[in-house]
Protein backbone atom coordinates (compact mmCIF):
# COMPACT_ATOMS: atom_id res chain seq x y z
CA UNK A 1 0.00 0.00 0.00
CA UNK A 2 2.57 2.52 0.95
CA UNK A 3 6.31 2.66 -0.23
CA UNK A 4 8.64 5.26 0.81
CA UNK A 5 12.26 4.90 -0.61
CA UNK A 6 15.18 7.00 -0.07
CA UNK A 7 12.98 9.93 1.70
CA UNK A 8 14.31 12.48 3.50
CA UNK A 9 12.91 15.70 4.34
CA UNK A 10 14.56 18.86 5.01
CA UNK A 11 13.02 22.35 6.48
CA UNK A 12 14.86 25.70 5.51
CA UNK A 13 16.86 26.77 8.30
CA UNK A 14 20.48 28.15 9.42
CA UNK A 15 23.45 26.00 8.92
CA UNK A 16 22.03 23.73 6.11
CA UNK A 17 18.35 23.63 7.54
CA UNK A 18 16.65 20.84 10.04
CA UNK A 19 16.60 17.51 8.52
CA UNK A 20 13.35 15.86 9.52
CA UNK A 21 13.53 12.69 7.95
CA UNK A 22 16.94 10.88 6.63
CA UNK A 23 16.83 8.71 4.43
CA UNK A 24 13.48 6.43 5.32
CA UNK A 25 13.20 2.94 3.68
CA UNK A 26 9.37 1.55 4.48
CA UNK A 27 7.17 -0.86 3.04
CA UNK A 28 3.66 -0.92 4.69
CA UNK A 29 1.16 -3.58 3.69
CA UNK A 30 -2.93 -3.06 3.40
CA UNK A 31 -5.36 -3.20 5.28
CA UNK A 32 -3.78 -2.79 8.61
CA UNK A 33 -3.52 -0.22 11.59
CA UNK A 34 0.32 1.03 11.66
CA UNK A 35 1.08 3.16 14.50
CA UNK A 36 3.84 5.54 13.91
CA UNK A 37 5.82 5.99 17.39
CA UNK A 38 8.30 8.01 18.73
CA UNK A 39 9.37 11.02 20.78
CA UNK A 40 8.61 14.33 19.75
CA UNK A 41 10.73 15.97 17.03
CA UNK A 42 11.28 12.12 16.14
CA UNK A 43 9.43 12.79 12.70
CA UNK A 44 6.09 11.31 13.27
CA UNK A 45 3.78 14.04 12.07
CA UNK A 46 6.44 14.43 9.20
CA UNK A 47 6.32 11.22 8.13
CA UNK A 48 2.61 10.73 7.92
CA UNK A 49 2.70 14.65 5.79
CA UNK A 50 4.55 13.08 3.19
CA UNK A 51 2.44 10.20 2.82
CA UNK A 52 -0.69 11.93 2.91
CA UNK A 53 0.70 14.53 -0.03
CA UNK A 54 0.14 17.21 2.51
CA UNK A 55 4.06 18.16 2.41
CA UNK A 56 6.74 16.72 -0.31
CA UNK A 57 9.81 15.34 0.71
CA UNK A 58 13.49 16.80 -0.24
CA UNK A 59 14.50 13.68 -2.27
CA UNK A 60 13.39 10.09 -2.42
CA UNK A 61 10.59 8.20 -4.03
CA UNK A 62 6.67 7.63 -2.29
CA UNK A 63 4.01 5.52 -3.69
CA UNK A 64 0.83 4.71 -2.45
CA UNK A 65 -0.84 2.45 -3.77
CA UNK A 66 0.73 2.10 -6.71
CA UNK A 67 0.89 6.49 -6.96
CA UNK A 68 3.75 8.33 -7.58
CA UNK A 69 2.78 10.89 -4.75
CA UNK A 70 5.91 12.69 -4.84
CA UNK A 71 5.91 13.36 -9.04
CA UNK A 72 2.56 14.72 -9.11
CA UNK A 73 1.70 18.33 -9.78
CA UNK A 74 -0.12 20.43 -7.53
CA UNK A 75 -3.30 19.89 -8.76
CA UNK A 76 -3.01 16.38 -9.66
CA UNK A 77 -1.59 16.11 -5.61
CA UNK A 78 -5.09 17.66 -4.52
CA UNK A 79 -7.46 15.75 -6.73
CA UNK A 80 -5.35 12.21 -5.55
CA UNK A 81 -5.31 13.51 -2.02
CA UNK A 82 -9.24 14.27 -1.66
CA UNK A 83 -9.91 10.93 -3.27
CA UNK A 84 -7.43 8.86 -1.70
CA UNK A 85 -6.78 9.99 1.49
CA UNK A 86 -8.77 10.84 4.63
CA UNK A 87 -6.81 12.59 7.29
CA UNK A 88 -8.32 12.86 10.75
CA UNK A 89 -6.42 15.86 12.81
CA UNK A 90 -5.42 16.30 16.45
CA UNK A 91 -7.65 19.42 16.81
CA UNK A 92 -10.34 18.40 15.00
CA UNK A 93 -10.04 20.87 12.20
CA UNK A 94 -13.87 21.52 11.69
CA UNK A 95 -15.22 24.82 10.01
CA UNK A 96 -17.05 26.35 12.84
CA UNK A 97 -19.42 28.30 11.30
CA UNK A 98 -20.41 25.09 8.48
CA UNK A 99 -23.16 22.57 10.84
CA UNK A 100 -21.31 19.29 11.31
CA UNK A 101 -23.47 17.22 8.34
CA UNK A 102 -22.06 20.13 5.95
CA UNK A 103 -18.26 19.78 7.35
CA UNK A 104 -18.73 15.83 6.32
CA UNK A 105 -19.82 17.23 2.77
CA UNK A 106 -17.05 19.35 2.47
CA UNK A 107 -14.56 16.60 1.05
CA UNK A 108 -17.18 15.49 -1.57
CA UNK A 109 -17.98 19.21 -2.61
CA UNK A 110 -14.63 19.26 -3.57
CA UNK A 111 -13.93 16.47 -5.25
CA UNK A 112 -17.03 16.81 -6.99
CA UNK A 113 -17.83 13.20 -5.63
CA UNK A 114 -21.76 13.72 -5.39
CA UNK A 115 -24.22 15.70 -6.02
CA UNK A 116 -25.38 18.07 -2.91
CA UNK A 117 -28.58 15.76 -2.16
CA UNK A 118 -26.28 12.13 -2.43
CA UNK A 119 -23.48 13.84 -0.35
CA UNK A 120 -25.98 14.87 2.39
CA UNK A 121 -27.20 11.67 2.18
CA UNK A 122 -24.30 9.67 2.14
CA UNK A 123 -22.58 12.58 5.12
CA UNK A 124 -25.91 11.56 7.70
CA UNK A 125 -25.16 7.97 6.71
CA UNK A 126 -21.60 8.38 8.27
CA UNK A 127 -22.46 9.92 10.91
CA UNK A 128 -24.65 7.38 11.61
CA UNK A 129 -21.75 4.96 11.07
CA UNK A 130 -19.82 6.98 13.91
CA UNK A 131 -22.63 7.41 16.31
CA UNK A 132 -23.48 11.15 16.07
CA UNK A 133 -26.33 11.56 13.31
CA UNK A 134 -28.41 13.49 15.89
CA UNK A 135 -26.01 16.06 15.93
CA UNK A 136 -25.67 16.38 12.06
CA UNK A 137 -27.34 19.68 11.85
CA UNK A 138 -25.03 21.35 15.06
CA UNK A 139 -22.34 23.45 15.16
CA UNK A 140 -18.89 21.96 15.87
CA UNK A 141 -18.82 23.83 18.86
CA UNK A 142 -21.77 22.38 20.68
CA UNK A 143 -20.19 19.56 20.30
CA UNK A 144 -18.23 17.59 22.86
CA UNK A 145 -14.48 16.58 22.12
CA UNK A 146 -15.03 13.17 21.45
CA UNK A 147 -17.92 14.11 18.99
CA UNK A 148 -15.93 16.74 17.43
CA UNK A 149 -13.26 13.94 16.72
CA UNK A 150 -16.25 11.53 15.88
CA UNK A 151 -17.63 13.57 13.33
CA UNK A 152 -13.48 14.15 11.66
CA UNK A 153 -13.62 10.35 11.41
CA UNK A 154 -16.82 10.28 8.87
CA UNK A 155 -15.73 13.56 7.31
CA UNK A 156 -12.43 11.57 6.26
CA UNK A 157 -14.29 8.81 5.34
CA UNK A 158 -17.08 10.71 3.43
CA UNK A 159 -15.27 9.62 -0.14
CA UNK A 160 -14.32 6.17 0.58
CA UNK A 161 -10.77 6.86 0.79
CA UNK A 162 -8.36 3.73 0.89
CA UNK A 163 -6.04 5.54 2.84
CA UNK A 164 -6.98 7.38 6.97
CA UNK A 165 -4.02 8.97 8.07
CA UNK A 166 -4.85 10.00 12.13
CA UNK A 167 -2.16 12.86 13.62
CA UNK A 168 -2.27 12.21 17.68
CA UNK A 169 -6.26 11.75 17.04
CA UNK A 170 -7.08 11.28 20.71
CA UNK A 171 -4.62 13.53 22.48
CA UNK A 172 -6.97 15.71 23.24
CA UNK A 173 -9.68 13.13 24.43
CA UNK A 174 -10.48 11.46 27.64
CA UNK A 175 -9.46 7.84 28.22
CA UNK A 176 -13.00 6.58 27.62
CA UNK A 177 -13.68 8.53 24.70
CA UNK A 178 -10.29 7.42 22.99
CA UNK A 179 -10.51 4.24 23.38
CA UNK A 180 -13.70 4.88 21.43
CA UNK A 181 -12.23 6.85 18.77
CA UNK A 182 -9.75 4.02 18.60
CA UNK A 183 -12.13 1.39 18.10
CA UNK A 184 -13.66 2.93 15.49
CA UNK A 185 -10.44 3.15 13.49
CA UNK A 186 -9.75 -0.30 14.17
CA UNK A 187 -12.88 -1.37 12.72
CA UNK A 188 -12.15 0.55 9.61
CA UNK A 189 -9.19 -1.98 9.06
CA UNK A 190 -12.66 -4.86 9.16
CA UNK A 191 -13.42 -3.24 6.01
CA UNK A 192 -10.35 -2.56 3.66
CA UNK A 193 -8.74 0.41 4.93
CA UNK A 194 -5.38 1.10 6.04
CA UNK A 195 -5.09 3.16 8.84
CA UNK A 196 -1.60 4.96 9.62
CA UNK A 197 -2.50 6.75 13.30
CA UNK A 198 0.54 9.00 14.85
CA UNK A 199 0.98 8.76 18.32
CA UNK A 200 3.45 9.29 21.36
CA UNK A 201 1.42 7.24 24.04
CA UNK A 202 2.14 3.66 23.66
CA UNK A 203 -0.10 2.30 25.57
CA UNK A 204 -2.11 2.81 22.69
CA UNK A 205 -0.54 0.67 20.15
CA UNK A 206 -2.10 -1.93 21.61
CA UNK A 207 -4.83 -1.24 18.67
CA UNK A 208 -1.98 -1.26 16.19
CA UNK A 209 -1.21 -4.55 12.86
CA UNK A 210 1.92 -3.08 12.98
CA UNK A 211 4.38 -0.34 14.80
CA UNK A 212 6.91 2.11 13.67
CA UNK A 213 9.55 3.50 15.62
CA UNK A 214 11.27 6.68 14.34
CA UNK A 215 14.39 8.29 16.06
CA UNK A 216 16.10 11.54 14.78
CA UNK A 217 14.62 11.41 11.56
CA UNK A 218 15.09 7.68 10.95
CA UNK A 219 13.23 4.42 11.64
CA UNK A 220 14.74 2.64 14.32
CA UNK A 221 12.39 -0.01 14.66
CA UNK A 222 9.44 -2.28 12.81
CA UNK A 223 7.31 -4.72 14.55
CA UNK A 224 4.18 -6.55 13.45
CA UNK A 225 2.26 -8.16 17.10
CA UNK A 226 -0.94 -8.67 16.10
CA UNK A 227 -0.11 -9.90 13.24
CA UNK A 228 2.21 -12.10 14.72
CA UNK A 229 -0.52 -13.47 16.95
CA UNK A 230 -3.05 -14.14 13.57
CA UNK A 231 -0.29 -16.43 11.36
CA UNK A 232 0.18 -18.47 15.01
CA UNK A 233 -3.30 -19.12 14.90
CA UNK A 234 -3.62 -19.52 12.32
CA UNK A 235 -1.15 -22.04 12.19
CA UNK A 236 -2.30 -23.87 14.68
CA UNK A 237 -5.85 -24.09 13.23
CA UNK A 238 -4.48 -25.26 10.16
Amino acid sequence: MIELCGVGKVFPGGQGGFTALDNVELRLPAGEFIAIVGKSGSGKSTLINLIAGIDRPSRGEIRVAGTPVDALDESALALWRGRTVGVVFQFFQLLPTLSVVENVMLPMDFCGTLRPRAARARALELLGQVGIADQADKLPSSLSGGQQQRAAVARALANDPALIVADEPTGNLDTHTAMAVLNLLTDLTAIGKTVVMVTHERDLTSFADRIVTLADGKVVGESAPRASVRNARETADA
